[in-house]
C-alpha cells in the first residue's frame, strides 16, 4: 500500500499532478465529514468561489458614490451589460423581480469555470511519490462544475424559481393558456379546422410538458460536460508529449477561457428565455 502523504505540491503551478493516464476523477473527492455528511472538494472550491466574489464586489463597489470610482464603474458596466442583454427577453415586469437570479448565475457560473485554470487547483491534495515526483490522487480543490452535484443544484434552482416568476408574474391561466391553447384566430378559422387545431395544440402541450420536465437535465449535463471535459483535456494535454508539455497545453488554456465564459451565458440565457417564453408573451403581443 503506498503511504498517504499531505503535500501542498507546486503552489504556484497549473499543471494537475494526477498520475498519468488516471484524468480528472469524474466524482468528487470527500475530504472530511460533518456529522456523517461529506465535505468534498468541489464544495470546497464553491465557497472559496463564493467568498471571492463578494470580497471582489464588495472591494470594487464600496459603498455606492455619485462620482463614482473606477472599480464602483466597472461593476455598474458588468450590471448594464447583463440588463441590456437581459432585459428584452424575460421583459420589464419580471426583469427586476428575476435580476438578481440572472446575474448571480453568469457571475457565479463563469468564476466557477475558470476557477479550474487557477493556480493550485488540482495540485495541493494527497497523493504519494511516483516515478520520482509527487503525484497527487485526491485533490483539496476542485472546479465546482466540473462535479455534476453543482451543476444539477444549479438547474434545480434555476427551475425552482423559473416556476415562482412565472406563477407570480403571468398566472395559471397563462401558463395553461401558453402550453394547451389554441394559437389560431378563432374568428378567421373555420369552426371544424378551429377545433381540430385544438387538439393538436393539446398534445403539443404535453410534449411541451415534457419538455420542460428533462430541463433540468439538459442544463445540468451541458454545464458539466463542457467544465469536465475541458478539465480533461488540460489534463491530457500535459501527457500527451512530455517533451513539450511546457507550451502543449497553453492554446487550450485560452479555450477553456472562452468556454468558460460562452458555458455561464448559455446557461443564463436559457434560465432567462424559459422566464421570458411565458411572462414576455402578453408583452410581446402588445407591440
Amino acid at each position: 500500500m503506498k503511504p498517504l502523504a499531505t503535500v501542498i505540491a507546486l503552489l504556484f503551478s497549473t499543471v494537475p499532478l494526477l498520475a498519468a493516464g488516471d484524468g480528472v476523477h469524474l466524482k468528487a473527492d470527500s475530504i472530511f465529514e460533518i456529522a456523517g455528511f461529506p465535505i468534498t472538494n468541489s464544495m470546497v472550491t464553491s465557497w472559496i468561489v463564493s467568498l471571492f466574489i463578494v470580497v471582489l464586489i464588495k472591494l470594487l463597489a464600496g459603498k455606492p458614490q455619485l462620482v463614482p470610482s473606477k472599480g464602483q464603474i466597472l461593476v455598474e458596466s458588468v450590471v448594464s451589460g447583463l440588463r441590456g442583454m437581459l432585459e428584452p427577453i424575460v421583459g420589464k415586469k419580471v426583469f427586476f423581480p428575476s435580476f438578481w437570479l440572472l446575474s448571480g448565475l453568469f457571475i457565479f457560473i463563469i468564476v466557477q469555470n475558470w476557477s479550474g485554470l487557477m493556480p493550485g487547483v488540482g495540485t495541493i491534495g494527497y497523493g504519494s511519490m511516483v516515478d520520482d515526483h509527487f503525484s497527487i490522487s485526491k485533490p483539496l480543490i476542485r472546479p465546482g462544475n466540473a462535479d455534476i452535484n453543482m451543476t444539477l443544484a444549479l438547474a434545480l434552482v434555476a427551475n425552482l424559481f423559473w416556476v415562482y416568476f412565472i406563477v407570480k408574474y403571468a398566472g395559471l391561466k397563462a401558463i395553461i393558456k401558453d402550453w394547451f391553447g389554441n394559437k389560431a384566430d378563432k374568428k378567421e378559422v373555420h369552426f371544424l379546422m378551429f377545433s381540430a387545431l385544438s387538439l393538436i395544440f393539446i398534445a403539443v402541450g404535453f410534449i411541451e410538458v415534457l419538455s420542460i420536465v428533462f430541463r433540468p437535465v439538459s442544463l445540468t449535463f451541458r454545464l458539466f460536460g463542457n467544465v469536465f471535459g475541458g478539465e480533461s483535456l488540460l489534463h491530457s494535454m500535459f501527457y500527451l508529449v512530455p517533451q513539450i508539455n511546457w507550451i502543449l497545453p497553453v492554446p487550450f488554456y485560452f479555450m477553456e477561457v472562452l468556454i468558460g465564459l460562452v458555458q455561464a451565458l448559455v446557461f443564463t440565457l436559457l434560465v432567462a428565455v424559459y422566464i421570458g417564453l411565458i411572462c414576455n408573451h402578453e408583452e410581446g403581443d402588445n407591440h
